[in-house]
This record gives structure tokens, C-alpha cells and sequence, in this order.
């Protein structure tokens, strides 16, 4: 990489908005079908933002692409600011179309569970637009006028009027095509694999840690032929759905993954599942807005979703 020199002016949109999608797909190829532009365009982008930051943001490897310590950092703080400026545009067309729901849920459910599931939604009521402000801040519904909450949380902090839609287990998952280079039928075989591990920021999901895993399967800890760490869940299961190593899937958020078989669980890993016990996903609608009637149809679908998932999700 050339000598970067720092400089003070503030990264265009264009630039951020390049690079917040590499970061989220951890590549540039689905960056630019994202955005409409070339691979190399993407590129193109990252290094000049780069070099106007002064810091590299990402580890070029012939097969992978990932976050520095100083990327992960700026993907953070950039992916909060672009949604703060996706809600805002999104309040304002909201307002206009007259009958809205805003509902804040994390990232990861909104991502793997709600959105691809909001088609069906549409087809239904049309008349009826949704926005989804998708972060993993703790939202005030009344101040902040969103109209309804999905969180994973404890029972107590879901608060009051909240309704359980379900709970979650953990199985381990990887890429079909990483199979097809070496066999992964017993949960040994994992010493031959990279192991993908979650480093959760809020410390809040201890279960997705491969030693508590191993420890709750009463199994001797693999070492793994090595170890990638991310601090984000979802570049966690795109460097699993790349090939990179063997992830802890959460179902049944990865229920949709699972069965158009992007990912798969090797030795029957249904058997070696592990479940939280105090956590759930949990649904709460805002007490000025739970009488809308677009609200009501809103919750009535979600939990009518939650309710007929597929055992295999559950």
C-alpha cells in the first residue's frame, strides 16, 4: 500500500457508503453489485479512503477480505451514522405516505429474520409501509417514536406487554464448498478447521463462545487450525458462508440459510446443540402506538411468523 498521508476533510458519502458495504459482506465483488458499481471501483474507493484516513481498514488476502482492528472500529461508528441518516430520510417519507410502522430491532434479526420475510408482509397490505431501524442500542419507543420493539433479551429487561416470539439454540455451521475439501464428521474433526468466533461487544451472549460450547458438549476444547474473531455477528456468518472456517449458527435466525443450503451443519450437529436459558426474543409496541390499527396488523403478522417456523428453525 502507498504512504498514507493524514488529511482533515471529511470522507465524502460516496466513499462511506463503499465502505460500509465491504465491511458488511466482506467483499468488494458484493459490495459493488450492492451499490451498482465494478469490483474495482469499490476498490478503488476503500484505498482512497484509506489513504485520507491515514489507516489501513482491511487485511487483503487471496481469498479473504477482513476488517483491521481499525476497521472494525470505523465500521462501527460509520454503519450508526449512515442508519442515523437512512431513519431520518425514512421518518420523512413515512410522515407522507400516511399509514407507517417503525419498528428498531438488532442488526442481526433484521438482517437474517425480519427483512427477508417483509415481502410477505407487503403482499398483504400493501396500503401499509414498514421501516426498520435496524442497531443494537436500547431504544426508547416513546421518545425517540418508533412503534414497536424486537429485542433479544431477558425476560425482566423486555419490560412490560412484551410477548415471547422464540427462543434460540446454537449449532455449528459452515459452508458446504469447505466440506468438500476436508470431512468434518465428528465434532474432533474440528481440529483441522478455522473456528469462527464471536467476540459479543455487551458481553450479553456467552453461548456463542466455541469454549462454552465445548464445555456444555462435556468435550475435550479443540484448538482448531486456527481462529478468526469478529466483533459483528453478521460478518461472522458471511466469513462462514465464504468458506472461511466453522461458525456457531443461531438458530433459527439461520433457519432461511439452512434451508436454500448456503450453509449446513456437519456431523449432525442438531445432537450437539446448545440453548439459552434465560434469553429470548422478545416483541413490545409502544404504548401510544399499540392502537393503530397498522400496528396491530404489523404485531398480529410478526407473531402469526414466529408461529408457524419450521421445527428445523425452532
Amino acid at each position: 500500500m502507498k504512504r498514507m498521508h493524514r488529511r482533515r476533510d471529511l470522507p465524502s458519502l460516496d466513499l462511506l457508503k463503499g465502505f460500509e458495504a465491504a465491511a458488511r459482506h466482506l467483499s468488494f465483488t458484493k459490495a459493488g453489485a450492492e451499490l451498482f458499481l465494478s469490483q474495482s471501483a469499490v476498490s478503488r474507493q476503500i484505498q482512497q479512503l484509506e489513504e485520507q484516513l491515514g489507516v489501513p481498514l482491511f487485511f487483503r488476502r487471496t481469498r479473504a477480505l477482513l476488517l483491521t482492528d481499525a476497521g472494525q472500529r470505523y465500521f462501527r461508528d460509520v454503519g450508526q451514522v449512515l442508519q442515523q441518516l437512512r431513519e431520518a430520510t425514512a421518518r420523512l417519507d413515512a410522515a407522507s405516505q400516511g399509514r407507517a410502522v417503525t419498528v428498531t430491532t438488532t442488526v442481526t434479526f433484521a438482517s437474517l429474520w425480519l427483512v427477508p420475510r417483509l415481502a410477505d408482509f407487503q403482499e398483504r397490505h400493501p396500503e401499509i409501509a414498514v421501516h426498520v431501524a435496524a442497531d443494537n442500542a436500547i431504544r426508547d419507543l416513546e421518545q425517540e417514536r418508533l412503534d414497536v420493539s424486537i429485542r433479544y433479551a431477558t425476560r425482566r429487561l423486555a419490560g412490560r406487554g412484551a410477548v415471547k416470539l422464540f427462543g434460540e439454540r446454537v449449532v455449528p455451521v459452515c459452508s458446504p464448498k469447505l466440506l468438500a475439501k476436508r470431512a468434518l464428521d465428528r465434532p474432533e474433526d474440528l481440529e483441522h478447521f478455522v473456528l469462527l468466533h464471536f467476540e459479543d461487544p455487551e458481553h450479553s451472549t456467552p453461548w456463542l463462545s466455541w469454549d462454552v460450547w465445548f464445555e456444555v458438549m462435556k468435550m475435550k476444547r479443540v484448538a482448531g487450525k486456527g481462529m478468526l474473531r469478529f466483533s459483528h455477528y453478521d460478518q461472522l456468518l458471511r466469513a462462514a458462508i465464504n468458506g472461511q472456517g466453522v461458525a456457531l449458527g443461531r438458530l433459527p435466525l439461520i433457519g432461511g440459510l439452512l434451508k436454500e443450503g448456503t450453509l449446513v451443519t456437519p456431523f449432525r450437529a442438531a445432537r450437539y446443540s446448545t440453548r439459552s436459558e434465560d434469553r429470548a426474543y422478545w416483541l413490545v409496541a409502544a404504548p401510544s402506538a399499540h392502537a393503530r390499527p397498522e400496528v396491530q396488523t404489523f404485531v398480529q403478522w410478526v407473531r402469526e411468523q414466529a408461529a408457524t417456523m419450521t421445527t428445523r428453525e425452532k
